[in-house]
Order: C-alpha cells, then sequence, then structure tokens
C-alpha cells in the first residue's frame, strides 16, 4: 500500500511537472542531448554492423570505407531529415542539411587547418570540391524553381549519388591502400548491432525532432534556425571527432575526404531521399543559406588552389566567417 501510494506522488510530481513550460524545457534540452547520443552512437553501430556484413561477402576494404562509412557519418544528418519531413518540420529537414554543410567546412575544417594545415588530394581539389558546388547550386536552383525539394528532385538527387558512388568505387579500385581499422563479427553479432543501431537512429532522431522543435517555439526561433545551428552542430559531431583524430594522426586524406564527401552525402543522400519519401516547401531564406554554403566552397577552393593545403590564415578566417554566419542568424 505504502509502495502504491509512493508511486502515485511521484507520477503525479512528475505530470505537473510536465505542465510547467519551464520543466518542459529542461526535459526538451535533456531529450536533445539524448538523442545525439544516441544518433553517434547508432550511427557507429550500424557502420560496424555494415562493415561486418560487408566483410563477410569479401567486399574490399577500401571499398567499404569509400560507400558504407561515408554513409555511416550521414546517418545522423539522414535520420533526423527523413523525420523532420515525415513529421512536416521543412525547416530542420533542410537546415540540417545546409547547415552541416556550412558546418563541415567552415568550422570543422576551420579547427583541422588551426591544428596541422592538412593537404588536398589532387582528386578531391579537381572533381570533388567542384562537384560539391556544382550540387549545392543544382539543389537551390530545383527549390527556387519549383518552390520546394519535390520529389522528382529528390530522385534527380537520388540519382546524381549513384554516379557518385560508381565513380568512387572506380576510384578505389585503382587505390592500392587498405583500410584496416574494422573486424569481422560473428554473423549473429552483426546482424543485432545493425538492428540495434537503426533503432537507435530511428528514437534519437525523433527525440532530437521534438524537443529541437519544442526549443525553437519556447525562444521564438524558426524551426530553419534551428536546423542550421544546433541540429547542424549535434549531426556534425561524427565529423569532427573523425576529421580532428585523422588530422592529429596526419591522415591528411581521411580527413578531407571525411568532410568533402559528408557533404556531398548530405545533399545527394541524405536531401534527395528526404524528398523522394516527402516534398519539403523550399523557403526564399535557404537561398541565402545555400548562398553561404557555396561561398564556403568556394573559398576552400580558393586557399587549396595554389599550394594544395589549407594553411592556418584560412583556419583563422573559415572560424571567422562561421561566427559571423551564427551572429546572422540568431
Amino acid at each position: 500500500m505504502i509502495l502504491f501510494l509512493v508511486y502515485f506522488i511521484i507520477k503525479a510530481f512528475i505530470k505537473k511537472a510536465f505542465l510547467c513550460y519551464n520543466a518542459r524545457m529542461i526535459i526538451s534540452w535533456i531529450f536533445l542531448v539524448v538523442g545525439f547520443v544516441l544518433l553517434i552512437r547508432g550511427a557507429d553501430a550500424f557502420v560496424d554492423g555494415a562493415v561486418g556484413i560487408a566483410r563477410r561477402f569479401r567486399i574490399p576494404a577500401i571499398v567499404i570505407g569509400t560507400t558504407l562509412v561515408a554513409i555511416g557519418t550521414s546517418a545522423p544528418e539522414a535520420a533526423i531529415s527523413i523525420t523532420a519531413a515525415l513529421h512536416e518540420s521543412d525547416g530542420v529537414s533542410i537546415g540540417n542539411v545546409i547547415g552541416s554543410n556550412i558546418t563541415n567546412i567552415f568550422l570543422i575544417l576551420g579547427i583541422t587547418a588551426l591544428i596541422g594545415a592538412p593537404i588536398i588530394h589532387k582528386s578531391t581539389k579537381f572533381i570533388e570540391l567542384p562537384f560539391v558546388g556544382f550540387i549545392t547550386i543544382i539543389m537551390c536552383v530545383m527549390g527556387m524553381w519549383f518552390g520546394k525539394i519535390s520529389r522528382i528532385s529528390g530522385l534527380i538527387l537520388l540519382g546524381l549519388f549513384v554516379i557518385f558512388l560508381c565513380y568512387m568505387t572506380i576510384l578505389a579500385y585503382k587505390s592500392k591502400r587498405e583500410i584496416k581499422e574494422f573486424k569481422i563479427m560473428p554473423l549473429s553479432e552483426t546482424i543485432i548491432v545493425i538492428v540495434a543501431g537503426i533503432i537507435a537512429l530511428i528514437i534519437g532522431a525523433n527525440m532530437v525532432t521534438k524537443s529541437a522543435t519544442d526549443i525553437a517555439r519556447h525562444f521564438g526561433i524558426s524551426e530553419r534556425v534551428i536546423g542550421l545551428t544546433l541540429i547542424a552542430f549535434g549531426t556534425s559531431l561524427p565529423e569532427l571527432v573523425v576529421t580532428i583524430a585523422a588530422t592529429i594522426k596526419h591522415e591528411f586524406d581521411m580527413a578531407i575526404g571525411n568532410i568533402v564527401g559528408s557533404n556531398i552525402f548530405n545533399i545527394l543522400f541524405v536531401l534527395g531521399i528526404a524528398a523522394a519519401i516527402q516534398p519539403m516547401p523550399f523557403s526564399s531564406a535557404f537561398l541565402t543559406d545555400g548562398a553561404i554554403a557555396l561561398l564556403a566552397v568556394t573559398m576552400l577552393m580558393i586557399f587549396v588552389a595554389r599550394k594544395s593545403k589549407l594553411s592556418h590564415i584560412a583556419g583563422i578566417l573559415f572560424i571567422a566567417s562561421y561566427a559571423a554566419y551564427i551572429w546572422y542568424l540568431i
């Protein structure tokens, strides 16, 4: 009887706390953090499981690295954008993609340049970076022309994604380097890890989307700004950790490739699949954000045009540009 009484008292207290606006905000922030943790851990588990399956079927390691791992690092963005699109939170969905791309170059590569002045590979300099600029323009043109990212636009982006995967696979087979970071797991363990990763991604995406929307409404901030800032930074955490770790170890190809590859996957795969599932209105404000994303790519191309590496000066300018952009938004 006493236990039941305690239970009902606690239940009533929690219910009252949920009804309290400030308490709801605290809970939203907690859910946001927990959601990000689930997204990151879910992406890690998904990549490990997918690599295990791929290795079991004797798919070359270099192909695994340039396809499955790259997709895995974009899994948080994909989970958020797809979930947001299904909930008709278009500002979060599109803002997350554009904001992540801006964050990847201005903030993450800015920090990377200050740490180690990474060298840019020739193929990245002349093919992949211009391709990022090209698909950024394509995204903005389609959004402006149709007033939304339609299903047709999504299918076009996915078609470009398939072409990019073919290019990466050909490039991978020409390379003699092997990736040795992953080990083969037992089949039963692999399946469990993949399922657990997918579940964590789904739960985490729902938590982040709902809590971020509540926070935006509380502070009177648009979903677009939340998607471009808070959610974009949170979903870029895997890229931040991987890039800094690779830079410290002087694995510059991995550091730069991770960022450039993620930006390509964000637009073609994440936005493409989200739009194919649920068309999303493209507000005129996103044209400005798209222009900033294009500016980031252009600045990166200019700084690596002569010496094929990012200097400390470039790092300072990138971080300053990111700070100015955030100030403009908020």
